[in-house]
């Protein structure tokens, strides 16, 4: 029995976590109450059992199946309607069902829909953690245990992921989770080639290579727009196309007034584009804050590794290196997390409409920040330590105050003068090493392995815990004590499960993104980057793989069709990278590979805004062929998706008794050019057609006020006499003699 309880869900289709406040019993009790009654009235079904000490859980699922195919049926009529899909879903519910089953992914969005959209849009208006349900914790699916497993084993035994374990995952997860592993394969499997010619050049021609620099911006160029031509693709397969125009409306949207629809004719709400537009300007003072705050503890923090690393002279040296690395450790988290935060403000001051449309705005603000924290210090190395640091390190004195109580004289502190430094030739190249390597080494450590150990540390401090409670006499009844017998499995993992932090896809986006920049803007530096990507990335799509089945709980379904703002900050990257690689081949490809000597007497600034110019420009050209070239390739999709269009029009006009309209003209039945019988009207001459034909022609000839085409159209009365006459001018024609003269 044991067996079958860890293999089953017990049709629960939702788990809600409940906390009891506290603090305030009474109003805990009452909320509670109309948690049950709220999900009553909008067809769910519930059973409540304990969660930890202080929570309950309560399980979910349709009650009447009758009701949620109703409530499926509506959901797809809306896409219909909104040209989301393109067949109309049949007049039956229940046939709609058969005819196109739902997935799993599809019936969890229906659910949460039920329990949390509006109560004027059918839902129960159950919202976690905020408002009148602060004390709901967590609304979310359990996880198909036997799946997880199939998949851990399956994708760790395949190098590639194949179309069909995009469609499972999409089908179990959501289009959105889908979307996410569909980009992740694509770009590992592009990276096959950037990873073989990067260790070619690597190994032929070194660093800085002007051929490795254009091959991988025109592979950029190709990937970016391959990806969004696969996004599109996608979007028909899964039946997701412009779904974003269709998102309910978020809680939090506050209108402005309360307007006809000119398209739909319903009320809806609105708020002034002009206004939100006066809004959005307030981020130009949150980039600059951005780059005032972040970049100048970065800078910061840089010269002062520069000073200890290559100025100083004196005890504790080896130690006190490490020192800018703990000031950017506390540091630029904390100013992170206070910029993320006023973004999330001024984020919801815009007011959007939809949720999309409200993360699509968030992300772009996100990214500016990780922009600046990920790439500002390579950006320094490349382009102010290296050309410029014989001029800028000796005004590095005053960083020495940082070093002041380790140091034994004065001479330990002095600067040299301009002609006596040189700079470590080797630095660039350690630092690309240490963000393709170690960085990536380190982000999988922290984002995978540490939760595991966190997660079980705590259970076993948990168990150890109890025990020294229970040699004392002071330890209490555990939850899981009262359950019953067949339960008693399940109930453990579902409280597990609740326990466990929420996925967020997002942030797995963000990595692959900032991880493409590196590539683009920076991999001539050291061209084995691309290999340590391709590494990284199919023990990244496992560890991911990993979190989300394992260390995180089982995501809402959420449908999207593309990845969102991320599509347009690989534009971006791909963009900035034709700059950076034109600008770092001009100064570094010098022939020993380690670029300029410190001294900017070696750069000419005509030269490098031509390099510049030359590689964007380039840039451009390539990247509209390239587009264009994607736009005339046809694919299954495609083609799919002009037939569905085709059907539904021509279903239209067959229920408008225009079905044969769609025929060609000679076509039977109801074509003007054949009889009743069958037979072409015009094909036969009869005593009576030749009357009539004499008659019109007399009629014709007696009216004078006849134009000349009319009169030319006169002159054959039908077609035999045309057959008649056009034989009678062929053999007038000495065709014999012609053939003889050129015979001659």
């Amino acid at each position: 029995m044991a067996s079958k309880v860890l293999q089953t869900n017990f049709d629960v289709d939702y788990v809600i976590s409940y906390r009891v406040p506290s603090d305030d019993k009474v109003a805990g009790v009452n909320q509670f109450k109309k948690l049950i009654r709220a999900l009553t009235e909008t067809g769910l079904t519930t059973e409540v059992r304990r969660g930890d000490e202080t929570s309950l859980l309560v399980f979910v699922k349709a009650a009447d199946e009758k009701i949620f195919a109703d409530v499926v049926y509506r959901s797809r009529i809306k896409d219909w309607l909104h040209g989301v899909r393109q067949l109309q879903p049949s007049n039956d519910p229940a046939q709609t069902l058969i005819s196109e089953p739902l997935t799993a992914a599809e019936r969890h969005r229906h659910i949460h829909h039920m329990i949390c959209c509006p109560r004027e849009d059918g839902g129960a208006g159950i919202t976690p953690k905020h408002g009148e349900w602060k004390n709901v914790e967590a609304v979310f699916p359990l996880h198909d245990h036997v799946k997880n497993k199939a998949w851990l084993t399956e994708f760790t035994r395949k190098t590639f992921l194949t179309p069909d374990d995009l469609d499972e995952i999409r089908n179990t997860l959501g289009e959105k989770i889908g979307y996410y592993y569909a980009f992740l394969q694509s770009y590992f499997s592009f990276m096959i080639f950037p990873a073989a010619f990067g260790f070619s050049c690597w190994v032929l021609l070194g660093s800085y290579s002007p051929i490795y620099a254009i091959v991988n911006g025109l592979w950029c160029v190709i990937f970016v727009e391959y990806w969004k031509r696969q996004e599109q693709e996608l979007a028909i397969r899964w039946n997701v196309k412009r779904v974003s125009s269709i998102e309910d409306k978020r809680r939090e949207f506050v209108p402005e007034k309360i307007t006809t629809d000119p398209v739909t004719g319903e009320k809806v709400a609105y708020f002034p584009a002009v206004k939100r537009l006066q809004r959005q300007l307030l981020q130009i003072p949150l980039a600059a804050l951005c780059v005032i705050a972040l970049g100048a503890v970065i800078c910061t923090c840089y010269a002062i590794e520069i000073f200890i690393s290559e100025v100083y002279d004196g005890p504790l040296k080896s130690v006190l290196v490490f020192l800018p690395t703990i000031l950017l450790t506390l540091a630029v988290p904390t100013i992170s997390n206070f910029l993320t935060g006023f973004a999330e403000k001024l984020t919801f001051y815009e007011n959007y409409e939809t949720q999309e449309a409200h993360d699509k705005a968030m992300i772009s603000k996100v990214f500016v920040i990780n922009f600046i924290t990920s790439y500002t210090a390579i950006f320094l190395t490349s382009f102010v330590y290296v050309p410029f640091a014989s001029i800028l390190v000796p005004y590095l004195d005053i960083f020495g105050l940082t070093v002041l109580p380790f140091a034994e004289d004065e001479k330990q502190l002095q600067t040299p003068s301009p002609a006596a430094f040189s700079i470590n030739p080797n630095r660039l190249r350690n630092q690309m090493i240490y963000f393709a390597v170690t960085a990536q080494v380190v982000n999988f450590a922290m984002e995978t392995v540490m939760p595991v150990v966190t997660q079980r540390g705590t259970k076993k401090f948990n168990e150890m815990k109890s025990q020294r409670a229970e040699k004392h006499g002071g330890t209490t009844p555990s939850v899981a004590d009262h359950d019953p017998p067949e339960e008693k499995e399940f109930l453990t993992r579902v409280r597990e499960e609740a326990a466990l932090p929420e996925y967020d896809v997002t942030s797995d986006l963000r990595e692959m993104c900032m991880q493409f920049g590196y590539l683009s803007l920076f991999s001539v530096i050291w061209p084995l980057t691309p290999v340590s990507y391709f590494i990284n990335n199919w023990i990244e799509l496992r560890g991911d793989t990993f979190k989300l089945t394992v260390e995180c709980r089982r995501p809402n379904p959420a449908r999207a069709d593309s990845i969102g703002p991320w599509l347009d900050s690989l534009e971006f990257l791909a963009w900035l990278g034709s700059i950076t690689s034109a600008a770092l081949v001009y100064m570094f490809s010098d022939g020993d590979g380690h670029g300029p000597d410190g001294r900017p007497h070696a750069i000419k600034l005509w030269a490098l805004l031509l390099s510049v110019f030359v590689s964007e420009h380039t840039f451009l050209v390539v990247r509209l062929l390239v587009r264009t070239a994607i736009s005339k390739l046809d694919s299954a999709a495609m083609r799919k998706e002009r037939s569905e269009r085709f059907m539904v029009r021509r279903k239209y006009l067959e229920e408008a008794g225009l079905g044969h309209a769609v025929k060609p003209l000679a076509s039977p039945p109801n074509s003007p050019l054949m009889t009743e019988l069958g037979e072409h009207a015009f094909a036969s001459i009869t005593r009576q057609s030749l009357e009539e034909d004499a008659r019109r022609q007399s009629v014709s000839t007696a009216n004078t006020t006849d134009s000349a085409s009319e009169r030319f159209w006169l002159r054959q009365r039908n077609w035999a006499e045309c057959e008649r006459v056009g034989l009678a001018m062929i053999d007038l024609m000495d065709l014999g003699t012609s053939a003889g003269k050129k015979a001659q």
